[in-house]
């Protein structure tokens, strides 16, 4: 897919509803408030997409839902009611998502959504994930621990399902590893401290603390536990791995270990890697754009996203015209069809069981070093 440096389209208030011949996507973002350091790089890559997909006109319209998901449900009905959307992408936030997957089914459009979410399979008929799943990302933060003798856990993440589901999933993988979770704290988004919360974790003396935050807030349990000089093993999740956090972060984030998509560290990768070719690709278009300290994996989410789409297009298109139920429709049963398309983080197969698709390919484990994302071997 070749890229252009300038949007395809915003739309704005009071622009004419597309031909039929055009597939319309909408999208909805958090460019600014808590999720802002996420949602800029998904609306970069959306800046970088060509007129055309699968050999039809497109436009892509994206909208600031500002980390709040009554506004992200606002902009999905407006998106769909309003602009009549193909589909929807969004958005930044699993509380976003699960938003915005309640409007999907209602109004039977697909959503494919831009972080990590599970929800009960009757509720996911619309819904399709692009990021890697929690389980799939935390499995590989556990075999990590058990490779290093960590027998004991303290865990902080957020007060909101991304946090509950990195603590549920931990939970799960790590009991059968024999590791003990010795604390158990939570914070929210818009917090600036979590002292309190640390210093019930350093009273454990864990091993290693699990942090279950993403984005800038992520960072600070982090800095907290390096303020206190705690020596022990510091691990992340993949809602962490972009610039910003390191920025944020800074020293306190050293030696800081994380799961991520093999993007992040696309030069490492061996050349039989399935993903190598379309994430180094995509990689060197977006540094071109936007500099190579600025690379980090939630850019390429939104690339895949567009991936997924380009390659279950023509199959909707067979059967009905974009701008119609009909074509969401046949849109939905394409993607779940879709079976070893390649992205840059990872492979997907989809099934009426799994709207995710990926596996064990879609994850490598990083550390910071020298405040830059490092591949371990």
């Amino acid at each position: 897919m070749k890229f252009r440096t300038a949007l395809t389209c915003i739309a704005l208030s009071g622009f004419s509803l597309p031909a039929v011949s055009d597939i319309t996507v909408g999208v909805t973002v958090s460019t600014t408030g808590p999720g802002a350091s996420l949602g800029v790089h998904y609306r970069n890559t959306f800046n970088m997409l060509p007129k055309t997909l699968a050999g039809q006109p497109v436009r892509y319209i994206v909208l600031d839902d500002a980390s709040d998901p009554t506004q992200a449900v606002k902009n999905a009905r407006k998106l769909i009611s309003e602009e009549n959307a193909d589909i929807v992408f969004g958005s930044s936030s699993v509380p976003n998502n699960h938003a915005i997957a309640e409007v999907a089914a209602e109004q039977k459009v697909v959503q494919i959504a831009l972080a990590p979410m599970s929800l009960p399979p009757e509720k996911m008929t619309w819904t399709f994930v692009v990021p890697q799943s929690i389980p799939l990302m935390v499995e590989g933060v556990v075999k990590h621990m058990q490779a290093s003798g960590v027998k004991t856990v303290g865990y902080i993440g957020f007060n909101d399902p991304w946090g509950d589901g990195i603590d549920k999933a931990f939970t799960a993988l790590s009991g059968p590893a024999n590791i003990n979770i010795v604390a158990n704290e939570r914070y929210a988004r818009a917090d600036t401290s979590v002292e309190a919360q640390v210093l019930k974790i350093l009273a454990a003396k864990p091993d290693a603390v699990l942090i279950g935050g993403s984005g800038t807030p992520g960072a600070l349990p982090a800095i907290s536990l390096a303020g206190r000089g705690y020596k022990g093993a510091v691990y992340g999740n993949h809602g962490m791995v972009n610039p910003d956090f390191l920025r944020v972060g800074g020293k306190s984030v050293e030696g800081l270990i994380a799961p991520t998509g093999p993007l992040v560290v696309v030069e490492l990768l061996p050349d039989s890697s399935p993903v190598k070719s379309i994430a180094s690709s995509f990689v060197k278009a977006y540094d071109a754009a936007y500099g190579v300290q600025n690379r980090n994996a939630f850019a390429g989410y939104a690339y895949d996203a567009n991936v997924l789409l380009e390659k279950a297009a023509p199959e909707a298109m067979k059967t009905a015209k974009p701008g119609t139920p009909a074509f969401r429709a046949a849109l939905r049963n394409a993607l779940e069809n879709l079976r070893e398309v390649a992205g840059t983080h990872g492979v997907y197969t989809m099934s009426p069981a799994n709207h995710n698709g990926m596996d064990a390919r879609a994850r490598v484990m990083v550390k910071v070093e020298s405040g830059a994302w490092k591949m371990l071997q």
